[in-house]
């Protein structure tokens, strides 16, 4: 089968491609779930070319990965041609801590935790970056202070930058779509 979009990005390693047609507003789930599920002529998945790609942690990457594996739970276990899952590449390959532990949850361990949980786990940045959106569209300045003050400075340095390139790369999606 020939490799969909998404397999060619994760061989290039264009996190921000991946995330920006994860999050787009108009984005259809139940494409974006098959297009996890498909393999390329290696026999593998989306999940074993982020596990091949994955050495130097970013935190699009970390919430690529947990969409991916919430997109495909049974990608944790599926072997691709040459027998290997994407834990076993991820090993291999020397991929980055964060992505060797969330790629060493079993399909059991995805399902108990919650899509939310393994945000706050594995893509602690996106996942704060949602809470803060919620603070802002609520207007209420004083759960962002509180949010602010009551985080370490290098995380809400992280979440407002995370925030503000999410916020330019939206409006140019949507700029690019009209």
């Amino acid at each position: 089968m020939a490799p969909n979009e998404h397999h060619k990005w994760l061989k290039k390693r264009d996190w921000p491609a991946v995330y920006g047609a994860m999050i787009h507003r108009d984005r259809d789930l139940d494409l974006l779930k098959r297009k996890y599920k498909e393999k390329d002529e290696h026999g593998r998945l989306p999940h074993h070319w982020l596990a091949a790609k994955a050495q130097t942690h970013k935190h699009e990457l970390a919430s690529v990965g947990v969409t991916s594996i919430c997109y495909n739970i049974q990608a944790l276990i599926t072997r691709d041609k040459e027998g290997e899952t994407p834990l076993d590449i991820a090993r291999r390959s020397g991929a980055c801590a964060e992505i060797i532990g969330l790629l060493s949850l079993t399909p059991e361990g995805v399902k108990s935790l919650g899509g939310l949980e393994m945000f706050r786990l594995y893509a602690p940045v996106v996942s704060w970056w949602g809470e803060m959106q919620e603070c802002i569209r609520s207007r209420s300045w004083t759960d962002c202070l509180k949010f602010i003050n009551g985080h370490n400075d290098e995380l809400v340095r992280e979440v407002l930058k995370t925030g503000i390139l999410f916020f330019s790369r939206t409006c140019l999606l949507a700029r690019n779509s009209s």
